[in-house]
């Protein structure tokens, strides 16, 4: 589950982690009273206003910008609530945003230059460690850095049997060149970042920017975070942060359901059981030449109303030309599987406006077969993965 910027400091700022404070604001008039409240609390003389949507690069697609008096950030605050933010992480349409953070200035004069750095702490799926991963080379362009100058990012693993150590954490602040203060402030700011993101239940923390500021304070200016969902039924606050307007809609309705669904990109869509068979029912749309519209798992039971749902589910994306049904009849018989989609064709009627190709098999396939070619249905069955796949190119072709 992803979060919101402000969320993420909050949660941050829960565990000692110093935050580039800020107030939330719906609009205009909100932003202003939020600068007005920040100057007194604060005494920044400046504000910069971001765009709160779940994507990164808000700053190239014009979503986060200065504002040096209270009618910039009043004006500011009007273009960016409400527009439809482009970024590299997000579609060509982009995302509504809805919401801004009125945020203090840190970049202030002192005695020394401000410095950026990237941090982040992740699972490393190969080694089964959680790792801190970061760079000198803070800022916007993290991805060219990671891309051309790959030997400026470093990373740190962390044993799950002992965690975080401190030589890990003072090492992390030698390598970002620290000294001083600042160098305490780091090996502080890692400890306390790091034991938020056990602490939530995270799959991924990204601090980027994370600023040593002219008086040589570290702190955390940005902050991506994603919580695990296999986590929220411990996490029930942070539950609450999720913002479902951030999400796939259809996507949103699956899962209300009970329907395990992933909105893609083609033009076949897709109805298995089971996981593995689903991604190898992709794969099958592949090599047909095809792109699967999504990924849909039904689970265990495949009965009228849980196949119409899903029908109803897969149709909702335009872009569908085609649906292959890919049932394995393990726990449920094939032919309940194939009387629930005759049934569910039946209560749909005109809604399924294109072609249905139903492979079966497992328990009582061939009664199946059988339902499906007598049903009167204009549904297509198959036995074996290439007939699927024949199936599909002829229906598309």
């Amino acid at each position: 589950m992803n979060i919101h910027e402000y969320q993420g400091k909050e949660i941050l700022a829960s565990y000692g982690v110093r935050i580039q404070r800020g107030i939330v604001a719906n609009n205009a008039v909100e932003a202003v009273a939020a600068a007005k409240q920040l100057t007194a609390e604060t005494g920044t003389g400046w504000h910069v206003i971001k765009a709160q949507i779940h994507a990164g690069g808000r700053g190239k697609g014009g979503g986060v910008k200065l504002a040096k008096n209270l009618q910039q950030v009043e004006e500011i605050a009007g273009q960016i609530i409400g527009m439809q933010l482009i970024t590299p992480q997000t579609s060509a349409e982009g995302k509504k945003v809805n919401k801004v953070l009125v945020a203090e200035d840190v970049y202030y004069p002192g005695e020394s230059e401000t410095s950026e750095f990237y941090v982040s702490v992740l699972l490393n799926r190969a080694t089964g460690r959680n790792m801190i991963m970061y760079s000198t080379e803070g800022g916007m362009d993290i991805e060219e850095v990671a891309e051309h100058t790959p030997h400026l990012i470093f990373t740190e693993e962390v044993d799950p049997t002992v965690g975080l150590q401190g030589f890990q954490a003072r090492r992390i602040a030698f390598n970002l060149g620290l000294s001083g203060n600042a160098f305490k402030e780091m090996v502080k700011f890692i400890d306390s970042l790091y034991n938020a993101y056990i602490g939530s239940d995270a799959s991924m923390f990204e601090i980027n920017p994370v600023l040593k500021t002219s008086d040589n304070k570290i702190m955390a200016v940005d902050a991506k975070v994603n919580i695990d969902d296999n986590a929220l039924y411990r996490q029930p606050k942070y539950a609450e942060m999720r913002d479902v307007r951030e999400e796939n809609p259809i996507e949103v309705e699956a899962k209300e359901v009970g329907l395990n669904y992933v909105d893609l990109d083609g033009t076949v869509g897709c109805m298995v059981n089971g996981a593995g068979l689903a991604m190898a029912t992709m794969d099958l749309i592949k090599y047909a030449g095809f792109e699967p519209a999504n990924f849909l798992d039904v689970g265990g039971t495949a009965d009228a109303k849980r196949v119409e749902t899903a029908f109803r589910i897969i149709l909702k994306d335009p872009n569908v030309k085609a649906i292959l049904i890919n049932i394995f009849g393990g726990i449920v018989r094939c032919d309940r599987v194939a009387q629930g989609v005759v049934d569910a064709y039946k209560n749909m009627g005109d809604a399924i406006n294109v072609p249905i190709i139903v492979r079966l098999q497992g328990t009582n396939a061939e009664i199946a077969k059988e339902l499906i070619d007598n049903s009167g249905m204009p549904i297509l069955s198959a036995v074996q993965f290439q007939e699927a796949a024949d199936q599909v190119k002829a229906a598309l072709s």
